[in-house]
């Protein structure tokens, strides 16, 4: 008996050691203990607002509580309310865990000894529905002298919603107004962690991504950050008003029952993210946070002017899902001007043609347009990332997936890549674009081992990051002109 309570008392003097040699950081609300490793300090589930529940469900953000003593950032924190899988395994977001109304944290990757480091700030994707900031590790960021802040924001209805109860004042674009105050949070507490908040780059992938482009088109967000990099964040999305959403709102509230304000926000936030799971939701024309579509905002000049990496993938298709069985009908729908674009894939059949197209679509095409919009400002820079894994090429995998390139970025593979899996030529090009975009963030410019220009609209340049990387020229150039002259008239531009 003696010999194991002076075990446990030894495990514990143990631990309490290790909490003493613990990083603190002093943030606006109180002091944080986090955790170190051999890259990086690390802080999860920071507040940086206050619990977005009760009356401040779908209410702008506040400014996080202060907490006495300190408060152990060790952990992370309970992923926003979204539809979860019943097994436990990750979900089409790849979050899974405990989920919360209270969720509005982030984590900090900061170097082991930095001071005014470049600051990136990522959002997740997962279509505004699902997904969560805790899933990504940046201690590879904090190792190459980046402070990496991974966000929360909220999503599906609790996110994005209107309704008359509501009213107009305030929009509706409560995961925008998240983003802008983790951004806001940025200014005010990273230099406590060695970061600089002059120099501050925003980026995303897929709904990440299209956060990304709604903060460049929200005037509330100016100042906030001084460089961007949208993955996959598509850009072409027709405008959606307020009246519309207002009427969606409604239909959902009806649906469970609410018909006021008040019994709106007694509403489990569980039911409401299962109810909408189905539904689309997003940042969208509001008239407050967002008085124009990121479209509109670029093709008029309006877009915040700061540099921008922008691409996308060789297989977004594979947002369609592995078989397409209504392949022919959806063949069937594409304009003939289109279609000629593309008769390699087209002589493969439907489903060849279909996903083609739908790639250039919603993703390749629109991420050269925004290069090109961009142009005429502080630079952009345009790629394709057509890599395939080394452990997808024996199932005869040929094209790089949605969200693929994320673990080359980050240079982590997450935790559905086993280490065992990685090869070293998935090493090297973890490497090569990891270095880019730290490039970019310390100087706004991705001075990497490729060759990178500006794009320029004559020259029409990319660089494709694939089984061989380098410098291309008319990437796809009859097909993302097929697209652009279909889809830009529906996009209700500016006349230039």
């Amino acid at each position: 008996m003696l010999r194991l309570a002076a075990i446990i008392m030894g495990s514990l003097a143990l631990a309490g050691a290790a909490h003493a040699d613990a990083p603190r950081v002093k943030v606006e609300s109180g002091v944080l203990v986090g955790a170190q490793t051999d890259r990086a300090r690390i802080f999860r589930n920071v507040p940086y607002a206050a619990p977005p529940v009760g009356e401040l469900r779908w209410a702008p953000p506040k400014r996080p509580l202060a907490w006495k003593g300190e408060r152990d950032a060790d952990q992370n924190g309970p992923s926003c309310p979204q539809k979860m899988n019943a097994d436990g395994s990750p979900n089409e977001g790849s979050a899974n865990g405990p989920v919360s109304e209270d969720c509005l944290q982030l984590n900090v990757f900061a170097p082991l000894e930095a001071k005014k480091a470049p600051v990136m700030v990522w959002l997740h994707g997962g279509g505004h529905k699902t997904g969560a900031g805790w899933i990504y590790d940046g201690q590879n960021f904090a190792r190459d002298g980046v402070v990496l802040v991974a966000i929360n924001y909220r999503l599906g209805p609790l996110g994005y919603f209107a309704h008359p109860a509501l009213g107009k004042d305030q929009g509706g674009n409560y995961g925008l107004m998240d983003q802008v105050a983790a951004l806001q949070w940025v200014k005010r507490n990273i230099a406590a962690f060695g970061g600089d908040p002059a120099n501050v780059t925003v980026f995303g992938e897929s709904a990440g991504g299209a956060s990304t482009l709604a903060i460049l088109a929200a005037p509330g967000a100016r100042g906030l950050f001084h460089k961007a990099a949208v993955q996959s964040g598509g850009g072409w999305s027709r405008p959606v008003t307020l009246a519309a959403k207002e009427a969606e709102g409604a239909a959902l509230a009806s649906k469970l029952g609410a018909t006021d304000l008040a019994q709106l926000r007694a509403l489990p936030a569980q039911a409401l993210a299962d109810e909408g799971a189905q539904a689309d939701y997003g940042p969208f024309v509001d008239g407050r946070w967002l008085k124009e579509t990121p479209a509109q905002a670029f093709a008029a000049g309006r877009a915040a002017d700061v540099p921008l990496i922008v691409g996308a993938n060789s297989g977004e298709d594979s947002l369609l899902g592995r078989r397409l069985p209504d392949a022919d009908t959806m063949a069937a729908a594409i304009p003939g001007s289109v279609k000629a674009a593309y008769p390699d894939e087209a002589a493969k059949g439907d489903e060849a043609l279909v996903r083609a197209a739908f790639g250039d679509r919603y993703m390749v095409a629109p991420a050269r347009w925004l290069a090109a919009q961009a142009a005429g400002g502080k630079p952009a820079w345009l790629y394709h990332f057509s890599y395939v894994g080394s452990r997808f090429r024996p199932l005869g995998v040929t094209t790089a997936a949605h969200a693929a390139e994320i673990q080359y970025v980050f240079e982590y593979w997450g935790r559905r890549t086993p280490e065992s899996m990685v090869a070293a030529d998935d090493r090297a090009m973890a490497g090569l674009m990891h270095g880019c975009w730290v490039a970019f963030a310390r100087t706004g410019a991705p001075k990497c081992d490729i060759a990178w220009p500006a794009y320029d609209r004559a020259r029409d340049e990319l660089v494709e990051f694939g089984a061989q990387s380098g410098l291309r020229a008319g990437f796809r150039k009859p097909q993302l002109d097929a697209q652009q002259a279909l889809v830009l008239p529906g996009l209700a531009l500016p006349e230039n």
